[in-house]
């Protein structure tokens, strides 16, 4: 019997360029412009350096190139990022931009200043092909790929909208519209702008992309010699409520991805991030949690526990409540034969909200038995601008975390407006 084929399993359409567009061109393709013109092949660095470095956004502006040089690209093509029509900010500073491509399309994109970093998220396609229940993104189907030059237009639209200094880090999430493997080529022709040291210069460590769980990507991703970082969207313990939820996980379930995820190339100290979703009286029991800890531990991970905020024309409405988000702390964590397993706070999910991941970790002085009856480590604490408190390392249960939080200041972590992160007061990604 021939098996139905699924949208993630054909390439989504690609945007249809009329012209050369310089944006979309790596550095050496630059050149190879330039040297196409008639023009010494080092314009096409000064070009790269001019769109990047300095970001220039018209010719006329690339005052590193020479006037006869500006008039002739502006007489041949125009440069082109795309439009910001809506901002939306938040209380604690993050801000969701809606941008209008060149052919009408609308993607959107998150910055979450931090204090001393940046963290943009950033969509990869106009739609998603996944199908993820949760997700208001599944609802549209997949429209296309967006661009290599589109997703690197995100990033340089929204440092320019917010007069990003060049001295601040940046850490780019690809956990917005679509699923970054699914336009991986794309994706890594961005990463390949974004990461060279002629333009914006960003460490390839500073960049994730994150998967619902296409085993193919996370394969072809991996035989990259310099990539992004990898997350994963797990949101569920069990094959049969996944598969609910995630189509994918009906082509390759739980112990293929943890195979793939095993396999998958890390450097020294690389962590795979697992993101989890808490859905209601659904995911966020302790059974959900043993899972969960007996999944991480098969390779060197990290786990984003996000609580879920309903979108508008979604039929699940499983928000958790603190009582039960907070609840999640009792959840054991695991250390095994050099895997690192880490519970972090809530971050930028996908198509969730942005919501900040700073925290402050204090040491716990006392070495519990686990529930296993081994011994852990020192405890590390995490406590997240949520309110939760997670443990950072090597695990215990409530009773240790609990006997630890009386010790916290309740404002731990602030905005700059002086107030503690609230779920409630952030803009629903999209």
């Amino acid at each position: 019997m021939v098996s139905k084929a699924r949208a993630w399993d054909s390439p989504a359409p690609e945007l249809v360029l009329s012209e050369l567009q310089p944006t979309e061109l790596e550095r050496e393709e630059l050149r190879a412009w330039m040297h196409a013109l008639g023009e010494p092949v080092f314009r096409g660095d000064q070009i790269f350096e001019g769109l990047y470095r300095h970001r220039f956004a018209s010719w006329n502006q690339c005052s590193n190139l020479p006037h006869a040089l500006r008039t002739k690209l502006e007489s041949a093509t125009e440069l082109r990022w795309p439009e910001v029509t809506e901002s939306i900010a938040s209380d604690d500073g993050s801000t969701k931009h809606v941008f209008r491509l060149t052919d009408g399309k609308l993607v959107e994109g998150v910055h979450m200043p931090y204090g001393t970093r940046t963290t943009l998220c950033l969509s990869s396609q106009v739609g998603c092909a996944m199908g993820c229940t949760f997700c208001a993104t599944g609802l549209m189907g997949i429209l296309r790929n967006l661009s290599a030059g589109e997703i690197v237009g995100q990033v340089m639209t929204m440092l320019k909208a917010h007069n990003h200094s060049a001295s601040t880090p940046v850490n780019l999430v690809f956990m917005g519209m679509g699923e970054p493997l699914h336009n991986l080529d794309n994706v890594m022709k961005a990463f390949r702008i974004l990461t060279d040291a002629r333009g914006l210069g960003l460490s390839p460590k500073r960049i994730t992309v994150s998967t619902s769980g296409l085993v193919s990507g996370i394969e072809r991703m991996g035989a990259y010699t310099k990539r992004p970082r990898l997350a994963l969207s797990l949101n569920a313990t069990t094959d049969a409520y996944r598969s609910r939820i995630m189509p994918v996980n009906r082509a390759w379930n739980l112990s293929a991805l943890s195979e793939s995820l095993n396999q998958f190339p890390l450097e020294k100290n690389e962590r795979i991030t697992l993101e989890y979703v808490l859905l209601k009286g659904v995911t966020d029991s302790p059974e959900d949690g043993h899972r969960l800890a007996r999944f991480a531990k098969r390779f060197p991970s990290k786990i984003n526990l996000i609580p879920f905020n309903p979108h508008e024309g979604l039929a699940l409405s499983h928000r958790p409540s603190t009582a039960s988000a907070s609840s999640a702390r009792s959840w054991p964590k695991s250390r095994s034969h050099g895997q690192r397993t880490a519970l972090t706070g809530s971050g930028c999910g996908r198509c969730l909200r942005a919501v900040d991941q700073r925290a402050e970790y204090l040491e716990h002085p006392h070495t519990p038995a686990r529930h296993d009856g081994t011994i852990a480590g020192p405890i590390f604490y995490r406590i997240s601008t949520a309110g939760f408190c997670f443990t950072k390392r090597n695990a215990s249960w409530a009773s240790a975390l609990l006997g630890s939080r009386r010790r916290v200041r309740s404002n731990i972590s602030t905005a700059s407006t002086g107030r503690p992160r609230d779920f409630r007061n952030i803009p629903a990604f999209i």
